[in-house]
């Protein structure tokens, strides 16, 4: 009854079934493993958030890699803008998804090192060659509180390092490739300034990165799972039916085969008449 499994078609079908069960599995929990990444994330941005600011130099040192754990964490800086090494960080977008650069400006601390700060973004100059007008840096002594941010590289932010870029633009915020061109020991990681806030709303802070959307993650988890649930389901449906079908064409083909034998033996009966017709005459 079930021979037809045997057959290429079915053996190729049924070999296909076995293979994406086990990777729709797969694909979910992969996407579960995402959920379950982005919730901790956004538990993490916002205790970070929440804590009160510690000094910068608590938390990093030149050459340090800012860990994940600190990431967003708010921290202070008091010391003086070096606005003669600022820079600008080409190709970044504002709040409002608009392109442009962000201002980045060194902050000397008392001790002589310095700290890289984010002081918002503007926008770009008209020729891409040509270095922005920068609104200025506070003057004096100032204290700044910002969120900690690692530096970025290549790797982890997919942002091509640029060579050959006009003077006092780049395309990466990194302590150690600021600290060359400084002449001084730079604390490793940026801060992303949150405080004072700049006259006239320029340069633009960065808002709060985002904690509260989880995304769709765990949805599409449920929806590989239900489909390798109905991988097996679909090929035993496709099974009772093929076998179905089968059968009724086999009962259709007996039946046409008994109505052909019949009319084979009244053709006999007939010839069997005829001479006896002719016998008794």
């Amino acid at each position: 009854m079930y021979r037809f499994l045997l057959s290429r078609q079915w053996v190729i079908l049924t070999l296909i079934a076995l293979v994406l069960i086990p990777v729709m599995i797969e694909l979910g929990f992969w996407q579960f493993h995402r959920h379950e990444h982005r919730v901790a994330q956004n538990q993490l941005i916002e205790d970070n958030l929440k804590a009160e600011p510690v000094p910068v130099t608590e938390l990093t040192s030149p050459g340090h890699t800012v860990p994940r754990a600190d990431y967003w964490r708010r921290v202070t800086a008091t010391g003086t803008f070096d606005t003669d090494h600022e820079v600008v960080v080409r190709r970044r977008t504002s709040a409002d998804e608009r392109i442009g650069v962000l201002v980045l400006t060194p902050l000397v601390l008392d001790d002589g090192r310095a700290v890289l700060v984010n002081r918002g973004w503007i926008p770009a100059a008209a020729d891409q060659r040509s270095f922005p007008d920068v609104p200025p840096a506070p003057r004096g002594e100032v204290t700044v509180t910002g969120r900690l941010k690692a530096d970025e590289t290549t790797g982890a932010s997919g942002i091509k390092d640029l060579s050959g870029l006009p003077d006092r633009q780049v395309m990466l915020i990194n302590s150690e490739q600021q600290a060359k061109s400084l002449g001084r020991e730079v604390l490793g990681g940026y801060l992303e300034q949150t405080a004072p806030a700049p006259a006239g709303d320029t340069p633009e802070l960065i808002p709060e990165p985002d904690h509260d959307s989880i995304g769709a993650h765990m949805a599409y988890a449920v929806q590989w799972w239900l489909f390798a649930a109905g991988v097996p389901v679909g090929w035993v449906v496709l099974v009772r039916r093929e076998k179905h079908d089968r059968a009724v064409a086999a009962a259709a083909a007996g039946t046409a085969g008994e109505g052909g034998g019949g009319d084979g033996g009244g053709g006999g009966v007939d010839g069997d008449a005829e001479p006896a017709a002719h016998a008794a005459t």
